[in-house]
Formats: C-alpha cells, sequence, structure tokens
C-alpha cells in the first residue's frame, strides 16, 4: 500500500476525492447488508486514507472503527471520532490481535496493495470466523461509469495497474476467502459539476496521475466547457463492491 503521500498530496486527495455524505446512501445500504454491523462490531477500515468511511461507519452504526493507514500525511486528515481508533499499519501488517475483527472495508484500496495473497492471509488472522471483507473500487475488466472520464478519457491509462476481480477473488482465496457478491453502487459524488471543476486535482486521482501536462489541461478546458454550457444536476458515479466471505 501507498506510503509516499505528502503533505500537499494528501491535502489534494481529500479535495478532490471526499464525497458529501449524503451522496453515500446507497453504500450505507449495501454496507449494512452484506455487513449487518451493530454497535457491538468492531470493524477495520484499511487504508483508511483521510477518513470519509471510517468515521461514516461509526457514525452510521455505532459501530467501533479501526482506521488503519500507512500514510503518516493521510492519517493526519482523519477527524477524531470517539468510536474511531487511528493507527499505522498495511495491509500486510494489520495491528490487530487475531479474531478481533467483525469485518473489513477496503475502498479503493485493493490496487496498491503490492501482495493480496499476504493481505488475504493477514485479514484472515485479524478477522473472525466468517467475517466479509467488502471491496470497493475499479477492476480493470468492469465497465467504468465514472465521470471524470467525460472528460480526462485518457485517464483510462490507468487501469492497466488494477486487478481483475477474478484476480482478487484468486489471491485472497488462498486464505480461505469466497465470492458471496459483486454489484455496482451508485454515489452522488458532488452536487454539479461546477463543484468538480472546483475540486479537481490530478494529484487526488489515481487516474489523472498518469496524464501529461497536456492531457490534464485539454481535460480541465474541457470540463470547463461543460460548466460555461450551464450543465447541472447531480453528478453520479458507480463504483464496485465485491464481497468476499
Amino acid at each position: 500500500m501507498l506510503n509516499n503521500y505528502d503533505a500537499g498530496t494528501a491535502a489534494a486527495y481529500r479535495r478532490a476525492r471526499e464525497i458529501p455524505r449524503d451522496g453515500l446512501t446507497h453504500w450505507r445500504a449495501a454496507i449494512e447488508r452484506h455487513l449487518g454491523p451493530t454497535a457491538d462490531s468492531v470493524l477495520l477500515d484499511l487504508g483508511a486514507g483521510t477518513g470519509l468511511f471510517a468515521t461514516a461507519l461509526a457514525d452510521w452504526f455505532g459501530a467501533r472503527v479501526l482506521a488503519v493507514e500507512p500514510s503518516e500525511a493521510m492519517r493526519a486528515h482523519i477527524p477524531a471520532h470517539p468510536l474511531v481508533e487511528v493507527r499505522a499499519g498495511d495491509a500486510l501488517a494489520i495491528p490487530a490481535e487475531p479474531g478481533s475483527l467483525d469485518g473489513a472495508w477496503l475502498s479503493t484500496v485493493i490496487h496498491h496493495v503490492p501482495d493480496r495473497v499476504a493481505a488475504g492471509q493477514e485479514l484472515r488472522r485479524v478477522l473472525r470466523p466468517g467475517a466479509p471483507v467488502l471491496i470497493r473500487g475499479i477492476f480493470r475488466e468492469r465497465p467504468l461509469e465514472l465521470n471524470v472520464l467525460r472528460f480526462f478519457p485518457e485517464g483510462i491509462r490507468a487501469l492497466a495497474a488494477f486487478p481483475t476481480v477474478e484476480e482478487v477473488c484468486a489471491e485472497l482465496g488462498a486464505a480461505g476467502f469466497e465470492r458471496v457478491s459483486l454489484e455496482s453502487v451508485p454515489q452522488t459524488s458532488a452536487p454539479d459539476l461546477g463543484t468538480v471543476l472546483g475540486r479537481v486535482h490530478q494529484k487526488g486521482d489515481t487516474l489523472l496521475r498518469g496524464l501529461t501536462a497536456e492531457e490534464y489541461a485539454e481535460g480541465l478546458a474541457r470540463l470547463r466547457a461543460a460548466v460555461a454550457a450551464g450543465a447541472s444536476g447531480p453528478v453520479v458515479d458507480r463504483l464496485d463492491l465485491l464481497v468476499l466471505r
């Protein structure tokens, strides 16, 4: 998992990628359906980033959340919360006792894990028997419904570094995890394109980091033109949710 975010990159990530809580309604329902957390649950948010989902899980369900994030700069942005414990760690070294966690949440992080077989073994160690692993993200072979690619189509190149669903299932399957569900979940990422324009940042999005300066500038121009033309309405994207148990 990445541990090379400096303070500027972490701030850019938070500005560009964080979604308003009310835009996550369908994610809340999906998590509740597959994980069924309660106030007695202890959940792992692995690769917690700046804490968007760690705090949401705590607020939605009253669960205790262990937010594990390798980057100090990212951890510094996680808001203090009485139910959220923030620790340094990564998918290969989760700072938790064996069998102590009731479920694992991995949001837009699985493509950053260098050894997913070893990560599966580590997840198996810290999860209680039968506890699920919920993976939110993008998979190489799956259809993409992301508005950012309307304006920055060259970002599709980044998918070469993303795993497929079958690869993830096979790698975590080495630790005994089996696929339970795969679904596409919508989210309201922003109220309008003007908001997207105000917060887009090349360093804050994996799909944009590999763009040339010219490609990024052209994408910004397309986005500005759409805003100037009066494009309105909420910005709805879809990401996949892969559930293993």
